[in-house]
């Protein structure tokens, strides 16, 4: 079998970097390790880089074990960017845990697990790919020695291993019904069947069980509050962002490719999870005190709303969840990057405790507020064009009772949202010390900032990028 390793270019350079770190980083001093973070964003932003060269390839190798198309390349760029934004903000916390570095060899595994995720073409390939991902995340969980981090990555590590049994159980009743592990080939042989095969409808039930914990769709949505609470703050960022998306990814590509014959079933199962998500999670906000857990909640309301691009079953709903995947990514990595320097300099996460942060860090402050309100689709920041990219994918498909609710929802979360804009601008200051932001965040807050505003305005360049990742899931 002849094999084209330019197609796992991304995938290499990834594992490659984080060997190279792996071995500098022995020689370098406990105080020296963390700046490591700064090489090995300069060496992610390079692949990023030159992962544009791989667009309009759209092949497999591997008798269609590993797809490399234009949807593929987009995520993994998200999970690319995803990765230098919180590397970025983490280099504080791994000083402070004494040069830990392998912090950032264990987040780049993370990103590699991703990367495979949304370029696999059959399922043994996907389930590995997602358990190196999720594996790895139970490891950054639990990577604080207190007891909130040690209790998030028990929790993390049980329920992760139940759903992921949910999941490989319903992936194997597909398999033993179809006879394949290749995606494009399950459809085939789906279509050679006669009516519609009970087994194969409880193997989508789990399958979106299993999927659906690893995106927090209610009522799979339990463990994110603890975890997103206990874990570190970095490790929560990158698990609301790159670890979402993949998996959000990985159902797109399943449902649609593998199970399209089946779409009048799991379509309506979706639109019962998304509407629950959407109200759940952005009901259960509103009283949270702990910004970490409202942002949490906010996370699982946010999946409502991606969801319903999958549910559009069309390019433009592919489109919709590309280009909201990579706006939310910017928006929610934003948000954590304030709390992690607040945290840092205040030891607190309580949103009473934000009360004066104009006065004492005006660019934090603004930030936060730019995130907050994008997430919540405000015009004219990047989060409005990204909901109205998925509701109008939808509602010509007889989900309009779907953006309505949508709709509302995000109005409610607005309300929650400016709770902790009011507490920063116009609460009395707990403290006239100016709160001191490290250089990495600073870039990384000025970078987010800059995009959220200019995307609002100007959204074709993203767009264009996200129409490709939609055109190649939906070639003709």
């Amino acid at each position: 079998m002849n094999i084209n390793f330019s197609l796992f270019t991304t995938e290499i350079a990834t594992a490659l970097l984080g060997l190279v770190v792996l071995a500098v980083g022995l020689f370098l001093s406990k105080e020296k390790r963390h700046r490591l973070g700064y090489v090995i964003a300069v060496g992610l932003a390079v692949i990023l880089v030159y992962s544009f060269g791989s667009y309009g390839q759209n092949t497999s190798v591997m008798d269609g074990m590993f797809i490399v198309d234009d949807f593929a390349v987009f995520f993994k760029q998200l999970f690319l960017i995803a990765a230098v934004l919180v590397i970025l903000t983490s280099t504080v916390y791994v000083r402070k845990m004494g040069g830990n570095y392998e912090f950032y060899v264990i987040t780049l595994v993370a990103a590699l697990g991703m990367m495979v995720l949304v370029s696999a073409g059959d399922l043994l390939t996907l389930y590995v790919a997602l358990e190196t991902m999720t594996i790895s995340f139970y490891i950054l969980a639990g990577y604080k020695t207190d007891l909130k981090s040690s209790e998030a990555g028990v929790k993390y590590l049980i329920l992760g291993a139940v759903s992921s049994g949910i999941l490989l159980y319903g992936l194997s009743l597909v398999y033993g019904m179809t006879g394949t592990f290749v995606i494009r080939d399950i459809a085939e042989s789906i279509k050679q069947m006669d009516g519609l095969s009970p087994a194969i409808l409880v193997g989508i039930i789990f399958l979106l069980s299993g999927l659906g914990f690893k995106v927090s769709l209610v009522p799979f949505h339990m463990w994110s509050p603890d975890v997103y609470e206990g874990a570190p703050t970095p490790v929560t960022t990158f698990l609301a962002t790159g670890s979402k998306a993949a998996s959000f990814a990985a159902l797109a590509r399943i449902l649609i490719e593998a199970l399209p014959s089946y779409s009048g079933q799991w379509t309506y199962i979706l639109a019962i999870m998304a509407a629950m998500t959407m109200v759940i999670g952005n009901i259960a906000a509103i009283p949270q005190t702990n910004i970490k857990r409202m942002l949490a909640y906010s996370s699982i309301a946010q999946a409502g709303y991606i969801i319903t691009g999958i549910i559009a079953i069309s390019s433009a709903g592919i489109k919709a969840v590309a280009f909201y995947s990579m706006v939310y990514v910017f928006a929610t990595i934003g948000a954590f990057a304030v709390v992690i320097t607040f945290s840092q300099n205040t030891g607190s996460e309580e949103i009473k405790d934000y009360a004066g942060l104009a006065q004492r860090s005006p660019f934090m402050a603004a930030v936060l507020t730019v995130c907050l309100l994008s997430m919540a689709g405000i015009p004219p920041l990047a989060g409005f064009v990204g909901k109205l990219y998925l509701f109008s994918s939808i509602v010509n498909q007889g989900y309009l009772w779907l953006v309505i609710l949508g709709l509302v929802m995000s109005m409610v979360s607005v309300y929650y949202y400016l709770l902790v804009v009011k507490a920063m601008y116009m609460n009395d200051p707990v403290s006239s010390t100016p709160i001191k932001v490290p250089v990495g965040t600073n870039v990384t807050l000025l970078l987010i900032l800059v995009l959220t505003l200019v995307l609002g305005v100007y959204a074709e360049p993203l767009s264009v990028l996200a129409n490709t990742a939609g055109n190649a899931m939906f070639p003709f």
